[in-house]
């Protein structure tokens, strides 16, 4: 019996098309939700707009540049459904379709491999509505959306990703309503949750049907909960958290089931036959990880806890998440254990920190460069226990908008000055530079 051979390890990093390109009202695309958010006043900080961010759109063939010196032989960027289907659905935008044929086609002529993601949070408004992700006609919407886009590009791209974060979106959006579409509503969560599911479900389906070849996965947000007071209303509740935020995707795609502890919530929007669309065979599974999250009990709130601080003398980002390597090992060791878990990406992983542009024209970020050391090292960690880990991307290649936060998160290898869009490479670019020369499989 012979084994199968050993696959390449892909270093890389992502980004994401709202976060980044601009262009917002060009060659025929369409306001997405994060457009309505961020011209909504008071949901972004200092009122800051993806109108430009770091004007990709224009500026790919640089940010490639900037990749080929990095050494990366993989990069993770989105389609903004908007800008390919401006009514979210129907007769698609050859001008959208022509950017990222030209972004593909780039990026291989550099041999860097596309990773693409097919939903990175900027749904059409046109779609939201029509009630968005709380109407299971978004279904057949992101279905119509991955096969016209699959088709357009697959004969150059093989690794798909159908999903970023759904626990974020639908929490951060549908139930605290601090991103876009901005909902606070139990119903609308529990309702979005299920329908990212399906969704992604169908496009699989979909896809499978057409070419077995391409690779297909998504990408979710692991983080586990414990309790930020020791008391035992909060350890229930962040086994609470668990549930929603990582089991509720976790389980209905790898094991055909939601936890049992929060099934009642979503009940009401489950059909006959629905666990069994979603619980498609994927060719891998992308993890995002960032920190460790501390949940406290809290009546009033809609979920019935918040997330907060970690305690005090705990290392922690500018965003005061926790530092801790460590739980970065022990999740990607529960997943690969608890579940018939398919090979892992690292699909993001990175740190933001305050960047200051010194006196000789350059950004010193040893803090970021500790943080992505230690971080590699505890995947590595455990890849070497058994976990099948096929890649790593650093989030981000460059400082963008960072959502809610606007631009004051600077998460990038790459420093962006977003009066004049020069790019200044960090010292944690040429670290991660460095790193994968010497550590190239």
């Amino acid at each position: 019996m012979s084994t199968p051979p050993l696959q390449p390890f892909l270093w890389g990093t992502a980004t994401a098309s709202y976060q980044i390109e601009g262009a917002v009202s060009e060659d025929g695309r369409t306001p997405s939700i994060w457009d309505t958010f961020s011209h909504t006043p008071h949901k972004v900080e200092r009122s800051e707009t993806g109108d430009i961010a770091c004007d990709h759109y224009h500026r790919h063939r640089e940010d490639i540049e900037l990749m080929r010196g990095l050494g990366v032989q993989a990069y993770r960027f989105s389609i903004a459904w908007p800008r390919i289907l401006p009514e979210g659905k129907g007769k698609g935008n050859a001008r959208g379709f022509d950017f990222y044929n030209r972004l593909v086609d780039d990026l291989l002529a550099a041999g860097i491999t596309p990773f693409v993601t097919l939903f990175h949070w900027d749904l059409p408004q046109t779609l939201q509505n029509q009630g968005g992700f709380t109407n299971r006609d978004i279904a057949g919407w992101f279905t119509d959306y991955a096969v016209k886009t699959i088709q357009s590009l697959g004969d150059r791209v093989t690794n798909w990703i159908m999903l970023n974060e759904p626990s974020v979106f639908a929490f951060l959006g549908h139930a605290t309503g601090v991103h876009a579409p901005g909902i606070t509503d139990l119903q609308a969560f529990f309702a979005t949750t299920h329908h990212l599911n399906l969704a992604q479900g169908a496009a699989l389906q979909a896809l499978r049907s057409i070419n077995a070849s391409w690779k297909l996965g998504t990408t979710l947000n692991i983080h586990r909960g414990v309790s930020a007071d020791g008391s035992e209303t909060s350890a229930i509740m962040a086994e609470k958290h668990n549930d929603l935020w990582n089991g509720c995707f976790l389980g209905p795609l790898l094991s055909g089931a939601y936890p049992a502890r929060v099934l009642h919530g979503l009940e009401p929007y489950i059909h006959e036959g629905d666990l069994k669309l979603i619980h498609q065979p994927i060719d891998f599974l992308g993890i995002n990880h960032y920190f460790r999250a501390y949940i406290q009990s809290k009546p009033s709130a809609l979920i019935g806890y918040e997330q907060v601080p970690p305690p005090s003398g705990l290392p922690r980002t500018s965003f005061e998440w926790e530092i801790n390597p460590g739980e970065f090992r022990d999740v990607l060791l529960e997943i690969s254990q608890r579940y018939e878990c398919p090979p892992i990406y690292v699909t993001e992983n990175g740190a933001y920190f305050d960047d200051v542009l010194s006196v000789d024209g350059k950004v010193h970020d040893p803090n970021r460069i500790a943080f992505l050391d230690g971080y590699i090292k505890a995947m590595q960690e455990a890849r070497g226990r058994g976990v099948d880990i096929r890649g790593y991307f650093v989030w981000s290649l460059l400082d963008n908008f960072e959502w809610a936060s606007g631009y004051r998160p600077t998460f990038g290898l790459v420093k962006v000055d977003f009066k004049t869009q020069r790019r200044i490479p960090k010292d944690s670019y040429f670290w991660y530079r460095d790193h994968i020369r010497q550590h190239a499989e």
